[in-house]
């Protein structure tokens, strides 16, 4: 069964997405406009609640494949150009269970719903409107160089991976080349040109996290 886009576009009407590349304060941004205008806050992988638990490997292999990993230094040892392609064909295979869960929020009550979204930007401009979407980016140097100075729990558990590794300044090297293969020009440019409200992170060290919630609130016209 398929369900028409304007279908879908009528039912994630109060719903607001946030994309982009690593590092750009996607998270940080959702939960700041979260709390601010009392929205229903989707955070980084919000789906998993639920793929995780029916994934099928006939339908979604990819989100399986990581659900049947005996051992996780497979995982940081992957090929980068695998590992590149493992993001984005997830990415895809997430987003049918990301709009099924925003569709359920949305229509539980009369919140705004807003999201920290890894859907294409295709399938968005599909499945939303401009003023509902907004690209953030950083620099590849600062989605790659920085990408384990965060204190998260998955982003340590990847590092204490690597660090058990045989030959750990090996894996790191090859991870990092993965990372730069996800944050590469090629899929940086898809984001920049894909049309979106866009907002560029600095590398100057600012704040600018007040700044960008008000950018992106004006154009969400929260």
């Amino acid at each position: 069964m398929e369900i028409a886009n304007n279908i879908i576009r009528h039912y994630l009407r109060n719903v607001y997405f946030i994309t982009g590349t690593a590092y750009a304060g996607k998270s940080t941004t959702v939960r700041m406009l979260a709390d601010r205008f009392d929205m229903i806050c989707c955070g980084e992988n919000y789906h998993s609640r639920v793929s995780d638990l029916i994934a099928s490997p006939d339908a979604q292999p990819d989100i399986c494949w990581l659900g049947n990993l005996t051992d996780w230094r497979e995982f940081v040892l992957r090929s980068p150009e695998e590992y590149e392609r493992w993001i984005y064909s997830t990415a895809r295979e997430a987003a049918e269970f990301e709009i099924a869960e925003l569709i359920a929020l949305s229509g539980a009550g009369d919140k705004k719903v807003i999201a920290d979204t890894n859907i294409p930007v295709d399938i968005l401009r599909e499945i939303s409107a401009h003023h509902r979407v907004a690209v953030m980016l950083s620099p590849q140097s600062m989605s790659v160089d920085r990408f384990f100075d965060r204190s998260d729990p998955d982003k340590q558990f990847i590092l204490d991976v690597i660090r058990s590794c045989d030959d750990p300044d090996a894996a790191m090297e090859n991870y990092r080349r993965g990372l730069a293969r996800i944050n590469s020009k090629a899929h940086y440019d898809e984001y920049a040109d894909s049309g979106f409200f866009t907002v560029v992170r600095q590398e100057n060290g600012g704040d600018t996290r007040e700044a960008v919630c008000e950018a992106i609130a004006q154009h969400f016209g929260l």
